[in-house]
């Protein structure tokens, strides 16, 4: 029994129909109608991305009806479908994952998106107008590709009004981006090639608690930190720094700077920073020469790393301190009043960890009245 035939004995028996009511010639011109119905019936959906995008194809013409013969043409996918280069989970449908795919170009962001991830690719520019869609973002990763100033639009961030964390981490840069959203809360340009920070470029970051600048190449921030009413965190480690940032903010808890230049430090630096918790200067070339008296005597200040600079004399820090790192420096004295001006019952110490080890301090130089002053130490290496 030819193919044909039998096919049309099984849809005549769906359909109702006998066999009998068909000659052969129907037979053929019943069954093409039919399957060219099926086709028509079943595009009733638009597939996502049924054709690959090309890059930065931010507009999307309306979707043209489908024609009847032979099949429909393929359609754009809507603005609000989700690239065929990433994912968006059903469950999570304010997110897209585009990272670690090769991607050379950024993929259209639909508008309905709040977490784009597009780090560990090889993207180098960014079209200016490449999220002018996607005003809810809070999210946004680009950490890990190759992208660089000059290859950046001038205000591609500057319609995301909502904002809150920008990764551009390990990337050429070589300045910072600009105009920044004010609703940003975390900047990471941690590893890239940023030399000099404008007073004004982290202007009106009023909401800003945490900066990451390390592992680049910055000889000057001026008093770029001023203004950022509630910062918490700055790491400007290892860059090219030879002297500290002006105006700290008031609200800052951690200060990271070691792996610089610096070789002093203004008398009451730290005072204007009441709510100073740690502060990391290693790798620096301090002297005490460079230093105060009242430098480090801040009553906030619970970690004080200034080991590997140049320091010959214990500098004076405040009885609050807990944790205090001076190894690998050039200190040939142990002075008592460096950590209590008044040693008695009442009057002592609360550090916890000292580290004198790789100075030129011998260990029979520890005065006597030491277990009175460091009563809480646990650890001292000399």
């Amino acid at each position: 029994m030819p193919w044909a035939t039998t096919l049309i004995l099984i849809l005549a028996g769906l359909c109702g129909r006998s066999l009998g009511q068909y000659n052969e010639e129907e037979d053929l011109a019943w069954l093409q109608y039919y399957l060219r119905q099926s086709r028509v019936s079943s595009y009733n959906y638009v597939p996502y991305y049924e054709e690959e995008s090309p890059a930065y194809a931010y507009s999307y013409p309306s979707a043209a009806e489908p024609e009847p013969e032979p099949e429909p043409e393929p359609q754009q996918a809507a603005p609000w479908r989700c690239p065929q280069e990433c994912d968006c989970p059903p469950n999570f449908s304010s997110a897209m994952y585009c990272d670690t795919r090769n991607l050379r170009y950024l993929p259209f962001v639909p508008s309905r998106m709040k977490y784009v991830y597009f780090q560990n690719n090889l993207i180098a520019s960014i079209q200016e107008g490449a999220f002018d869609n996607a005003t809810e973002l809070e999210w946004l990763a680009l950490h890990n590709n190759q992208i660089g100033s000059e290859r950046m639009g001038r205000r591609v961030f500057g319609k995301l009004q909502r904002l809150e964390r920008l990764y551009m981490n390990n990337n050429n840069l070589t300045r910072l981006p600009s105009p920044l959203p004010r609703s940003l809360r975390e900047l990471h340009l941690s590893y890239n090639q940023i030399s000099k920070v404008p007073s004004n470029a982290l202007e009106g970051l009023e909401n800003l608690t945490a900066l990451y600048l390390s592992h680049n190449f910055i000889f000057e921030l001026g008093a770029s930190l001023k203004g950022l009413k509630s910062l918490i965190l700055a790491d400007l480690s290892y860059n090219n720094l030879r002297k500290v940032p002006d105006g700290l903010p008031a609200s800052l808890e951690q200060l990271y700077l070691e792996y610089n230049y610096i070789n002093a430090i203004p008398d009451d630096y730290f005072q204007v920073s009441p709510r100073l918790l740690y502060v990391r200067m290693s790798h620096n070339s301090l002297t005490n020469q460079g230093l105060s008296s009242n430098t480090f005597n801040s009553s906030s200040i619970l970690e004080l790393d200034l080991s590997y600079n140049r320091l010959q004399k214990i500098p004076r820090v405040n009885t609050n301190l807990e944790n205090l790192y001076l190894q690998g420096n050039q200190i040939n004295e142990f002075s008592i009043s460096s950590f209590c001006s008044v040693v008695d019952v009442m009057n002592y110490s609360r550090l916890q960890v000292l580290r004198l080890d790789g100075n030129e301090i011998k260990r029979n130089a520890v005065p006597p009245d030491a277990p009175l002053c460091l009563r809480r130490a646990t650890v001292i290496e000399i």
